[in-house]
């Protein structure tokens, strides 16, 4: 019995994910039948945690780091981490970084107020949508300039490094998840119907003092509705063409296992997702499906040698039509055409049309051909009935080896490795495209209802049965690593550690002739004094081919400490503090990142092809016309940075947390400074340069992120709350677009790096008067502004209104909101768990700029110019008068447009059920559960209507997902 007991505590630990077994014992609770971890705390103290699923508070768990794993309570340099093989018994996800912002503290989209960051995959550089959540056991997101040195030039921005599931020494697993869900539509875009768009229409016409072009008589039949073939009115979101909603499947089959020689782990998962089209070729062609196998084995081949073998391939099949609805939804008019033409209506005696009839190869439904005009002879809906139909195809393999040798013989504690990664995608659309004919019908009514009296067509029906194939794209990447590892401990107290490593990968892909490369050497050298004061001086040397041969190496030190304070002798007897420790970093990145092109630091000429006119009239020449200058003195940009650290942990683990400030500058960014030479050094027209590129432009970052975690048991209860936070600001210190021309307050430096300049609105114009007493802004308004156009404010007070009047207006968030909060909450209860997600982003803009909101010409219009300026309304107007020219006067960044951005969303809600095992018997199902959960279910923000609208893609949705999963 005893026996039994131990072996089921074992399968338990196993299948929850927990980890650390080797330093932490595992017992058996036989009252409340759930899993006790009894580990050794910061102090030497027992802790004991009740079924707990946090591995952030298991100061023993291994973290990976760059080029190793190591205890979570010996990380330096700004890390953040997150067990996602754990966070997914309560938290089921569909995308490897979901909601990755609310969990790691520092990641805001980006990272630590960076614009971009490296994505790793067991160490090579990969696409994070290739991987699901459940191919994944850690997340580790490496924030710090020391964190990242070892990576070199590539990783100056941050990393985010994806740790796969592995096997183990245990007896078999299988571990099914099973899910089934439906996705929808958050909002849609409301646009006018038809006799409400002719009317606005009518007016802007009036509005350019020209005469109306729709009748009132076109009008009242539109709006009646009576024959919405002879008078259309589309609606893209109708349900005569979209779905209410659309599903979504997946299944997921996990076997691992293994001994002391060999472990394994295997992954086959399956999903698809519809569509929400649903009509013509779309009904049937809609939606995507991807199968993905996963497997990797871990031999120990005798004492010395240990070897791994990884394999990965996905197929991923996206069915599609050769049409852009949600585009078409965005631009064409409600009154433009009929996509179909009801054959019933037309008047008996007309052979042509119905000769056309009988011709036809499309028959929609029996009763309608394909309609259209002159203008509209293809169109959306006729493409999508009958134009055919496509397939995206992406197959994606991925291959990774690795031997470790363990070379105590030669020095205790030395060891090497090596890895090698070979992936390879490639991606192809194929498809059919077919002809079709489109008609438009002319009607009459002189027997007392419509009729279509005539057919007029255009274009012909065909199949050619040929298949296309187009967007061809491959990539391919290369990776290696070799070496050596010192780890050693003497007298228990002093533990050292060092590397010495190469890198390096290069990724080609189609369309571009140089691959990416990254090379680098790095130097790891590290100690601690029993786990009390840490040092660590991890370094690179960097290779980059952007720059001049004499510039193509750099050298990127970097130096951490820590001290855990927790162990001094004041802090040491305190009851109250588990552990505290206070790190700092310090170092210099060289990184050619925001290097934009090869050979920037050379000058050429390019050869254009008859630009210009010789003395003999009419007759072309060829020139070579100058386009920077040479600079061989260009190098690396460099990313400058100290940050401190502080983390703890209070009252058993009930309190824990973790803080980072950073201040980093990048200094030496490559720019072609127009404003720092001369103006004849270059000229617009012609086009002549002989500016080279330099190091000029400094940024600078600076903010901090902060974790922070309450654990406590309230009766049966247990309760989690995490609470997230990353805060930065970005300025620009130097800037070489700024010059004496430039007024103050247009100047760059001193401002964000997302800033958002523009015109400062003072309201509508109201009249002929207000227009002649204001500043002119004829320079903005081709045609001149007439009442109800913006009106702007004077900055420079010059009497003219132009761009040099533009002033700042706010940030812009590019890459993250400038505050991100994240919010999670854990209940359980028994066998019961509850658990919900919040996300909040605070403090940036964004601009009113799209097509929904920018109409004019013949745009479409959308609910918004409801409220647009006439005679009538100008006291109440929030919209611009509507023209059919151009109005570049009101469609340009100004605080007109400009809307904040702030919002916190409710991103999850689960609640799972764990299956007791006494109901289980002694099957052979081991553990059974079963959870339901929400995605995107609420948004709270002012500006939500906005933020909630696609324009020009498909829908935002809502995901309403039940699963289940079992262990045999």
């Amino acid at each position: 019995m005893k026996q039994l007991k131990i072996g089921i505590a074992l399968c338990l630990t196993v299948a929850t994910g927990l980890s650390g077994l080797s330093s932490a014992k595992a017992a058996i609770d036989i009252k409340s039948k759930s899993i006790i971890k009894i580990k050794k705390g910061p102090k030497g103290s027992e802790i004991k945690e009740l079924d707990s699923l946090d591995v952030k508070n298991d100061k023993d768990s291994l973290v990976q780091v760059a080029f190793k794993k190591v205890k979570k309570a010996d990380l330096l340099g700004g890390v953040s981490v997150v067990n996602l093989s754990q966070l997914m018994e309560k938290n089921y996800s569909t995308y490897s970084l979901e909601n990755l912002e609310a969990l790691a503290p520092g990641f805001h989209g980006n990272i630590w107020g960076n614009n971009s960051y490296l994505v790793l995959v067991d160490g090579v550089p990969r696409d994070a949508n290739n991987i699901m959540p459940t191919e994944i056991d850690q997340i580790t997101v490496m924030k710090g300039i020391g964190s990242v040195a070892l990576y070199g030039s590539r990783a100056a921005k941050g990393v985010v490094y994806i740790t796969t599931k592995r096997g183990g020494n245990y007896g078999q697993q299988v571990n099914v998840r099973a899910n089934a869900g439906v996705n929808v539509p958050t909002a849609y875009p409301e646009y006018l119907g038809s006799a409400e768009y002719m009317t606005l229409y009518n007016e802007a016409l009036r509005n350019d003092g020209l005469s109306s072009l729709y009748t009132p008589n076109d009008i009242y039949n539109t709006s009646a509705g009576a024959n919405p073939y002879r008078y259309p009115n589309l609606n893209f979101y109708s349900s005569d063409y979209l779905k209410d909603s659309y599903n979504r499947y997946d299944v997921t089959t996990e076997i691992s296992g293994g001994n002391d020689k060999a472990q394994y782990y295997t992954n086959l998962g399956y999903w698809s997702n519809g569509s929400l089209l649903n009509f013509g070729e779309a009904a049937d062609n809609g939606g995507a499906n991807r199968f993905n196998l996963r497997g990797n084995i871990d031999m120990k081949l005798n004492r010395i040698i240990k070897l791994n073998v990884d394999a990965t391939a996905s197929f991923y099949t996206g069915k599609g039509v050769n049409a852009d609805y949600w585009g078409s939804a965005a631009t064409v008019r409600p009154n433009r055409f009929s996509p179909l033409i009801p054959i019933s209506m037309v008047e008996n005696g007309d052979d042509p049309s119905t000769i056309y009839v009988n011709n036809s190869n499309y028959i929609i439904d029996g009763k309608y051909l394909l309609g259209g005009t002159q203008l509209d002879q293809t169109n959306v809906f006729g493409t999508i009935y009958a134009g055919g139909s496509n397939k995206s195809i992406s197959r994606q393999f991925q291959f990774n080896t690795g031997v470790d040798f363990d070379l105590n013989g030669l020095l205790q504690g030395l060891s090497f490795k090596s890895a090698l990664a070979i992936d390879y995608l490639t991606s192809f659309t194929q498809g059919y495209n077919n002809n079709y004919a489109t008609y438009q019908a002319s009607w009459n009514n002189y027997a007392g209802f419509d009729q279509i009296s005539a057919l007029t067509k255009f274009g012909d029906d065909s199949k050619t049965g040929i298949e296309n194939i187009s967007s061809s794209y491959y990539r391919q990447n290369i990776a290696f690593s070799g070496q050596f590892d010192y780890n050693r401990s003497f007298n228990r107290r002093h533990n050292f550690s060092g590397t010495l490593l190469g890198y390096g990968f290069h990724i080609g892909e189609s369309g571009s002739y140089h691959k990416t490369n990254n090379a680098n050497l790095g130097l790891q050298l590290a100690y601690n004094f029993s786990q009390k004061y840490y040092a660590d001086f991890s370094s690179a040397y960097v290779y980059s081919a952007r720059l001049p041969e004499k510039n193509r190496g750099a050298f990127s030190p970097t130096i951490s400490l820590g001290w855990r304070l927790s162990e001094e002798s004041f802090l040491k007897d305190n009851s109250a503090v588990d552990d505290l420790k206070l790190t700092a970093s310090a170092g210099i990145l060289n990184t050619d990142l925001d290097i934009t092109n090869y050979y920037l630091y050379q000058g050429y000429y390019t050869y254009n092809d008859a630009a210009w006119y010789s003395w003999k009239d009419g007759q072309l020449v060829h020139s070579f016309d100058r386009r920077r200058g040479n600079n061989f003195d260009m190098t690396f940009p460099q990313r400058r940075e100290i940050n401190f650290g502080l983390e703890g942990s209070f009252f058993n683990n009930s309190i824990s947390f973790t803080g980072n400030a950073f201040f980093s500058q990048t200094k030496g960014n490559i720019v072609q400074p127009t404003s720092l030479y001369p103006n004849y050094f270059s000229t617009g027209f012609p086009v002549y340069s002989d500016i080279p590129f330099v190091n000029y432009d400094n940024d600078q970052r600076k903010g901090f992120d902060l974790g922070l975690n309450f654990n406590k048991k309230l009766g049966q209860t247990n309760w989690s709350l995490g609470l997230n936070g990353t805060y930065y600001q970005t300025e620009a210190r130097v800037r070489a677009s700024d010059n004496q021309f430039v007024d103050e307050y247009q100047l760059r430096v001193g401002r964000p790096l997302d800033a958002i300049f523009g015109l400062q609105s003072a309201g509508l114009f109201m009249d002929a008067s207000d227009i002649a007493n204001s500043p002119s802004q004829s320079t903005l308004a081709s045609g001149g502004v007439k009442p109800g156009d913006i009106k702007y404010k004077d900055q420079n007070n010059d009497g003219i209104v132009d761009t040099r009047d533009e002033v700042y207006l706010g940030r812009g968030g590019w890459s993250g909101s400038p505050l991100t909060l994240g919010l999670n909450l854990t209940a359980k209860w028994k066998n019961l768990t509850f658990f919900a997600l919040g996300t909040g982003r605070f403090g940036a803009f964004a601009m009113k700029n799209n097509s929904y909101f920018w109409v004019d010409g013949q745009d479409k219009y959308s609910a918004v110019v409801r409220n647009r300026w006439t005679e009538d309304t100008k006291s109440t107007a929030t919209f611009p008068r509507l023209t059919t020219g151009t109005s570049d006067n009101n469609y340009r960044n100004s605080d007109f447009w400009l809307y904040s951005t702030d919002r916190f969303d409710l991103a999850k809600v689960q609640v799972s059920y764990q299956f007791p095992a006494r109901l289980l018997g002694k099957g052979f199902i081991r553990e059974f559960g079963a959870y339901v959960n929400g995605f995107n279910l609420l948004t709270v923000a002012k500006e939500r209507e906005i933020m909630e609208l696609n324009i020009g893609s498909a829908p935002q949705t809502r995901f309403y997902n039940l699963g289940v999963k079992a262990m045999f």
